[in-house]
């Protein structure tokens, strides 16, 4: 699997052969990308404040991906004449290319009625969870227990999600075999050390972190 972190909590995941793209705000990410550059079979939305959503409805358009996410966000997607399947909490459901299931995300849905979401998918042979925006929550370590987490994709940033502390203690409670830190260093406000929180993960716990600088690709 090929991982290409583009900033902030946006990134891709690809075989080969499918590319699924997670969160895809693009606003001043290194590489200068926009809606037309990036392609995707399918597209996960955590939830509808703009650095999440970002450019999903005009990448989806484009290339006819199908939008992942919650209800009330695939009712608006399908709305603007997109592709788009509806779940929610605690539900699952499998794609041609694995299974995705939405996990819970203590945050704001950004639209009305709607939840905040994380996923855990299966994908080429690995388990992926992306947090989404959250806090930290006791039942991480619930998610933790019924799926064998490969990677876990953590936001460090502070302000607005977990910060490195609590993203280590969460690391503690999911027992990923790797954690890649993310949603930090996007703004002054939520300026991190990676390597800081590297340093408590592997000290405290039994995960491998992954520092990912944001516009490279890494072999997973």
């Amino acid at each position: 699997t090929v991982l290409h972190y583009i900033h902030h909590a946006a990134f891709s995941l690809n075989d080969g052969k499918t590319t699924l793209l997670f969160d895809p705000y693009l606003e001043n990410n290194p590489e200068g990308l926009s809606s037309g550059d990036l392609k995707a079979d399918y597209i996960f939305i955590s939830h509808f404040h703009g650095d999440h959503v970002g450019e999903a409805y005009a990448i989806a358009k484009r290339t006819e991906a199908l939008i992942i996410t919650t209800a009330e966000i695939a009712n608006d997607a399908k709305a603007h004449g997109l592709n788009a399947h509806a779940m929610h909490i605690g539900g699952s459901h499998e794609f041609p290319f694995g299974k995705v299931k939405l996990t819970l995300a203590f945050h704001g849905s950004g639209i009305a009625g709607g939840h905040a979401c994380g996923f855990i998918v299966h994908f080429d042979g690995s388990v992926f969870y992306f947090a989404g925006d959250t806090g930290l929550f006791a039942d991480m370590e619930l998610i933790g227990k019924r799926n064998a987490i490969d990677y876990a994709f953590l936001p460090i940033g502070d302000n607005f999600t977990m910060g490195p502390d609590d993203a280590a203690y969460a690391a503690g409670l999911l027992k990923a075999k790797t954690v890649i830190p993310i949603h930090y260093n996007t703004w002054p406000l939520i300026d991190q050390d990676p390597e800081e929180f590297k340093n408590v993960v592997e000290k405290e716990t039994s995960s491998k972190v992954l520092i990912v600088p944001c516009g490279t690709r890494v072999d997973l």
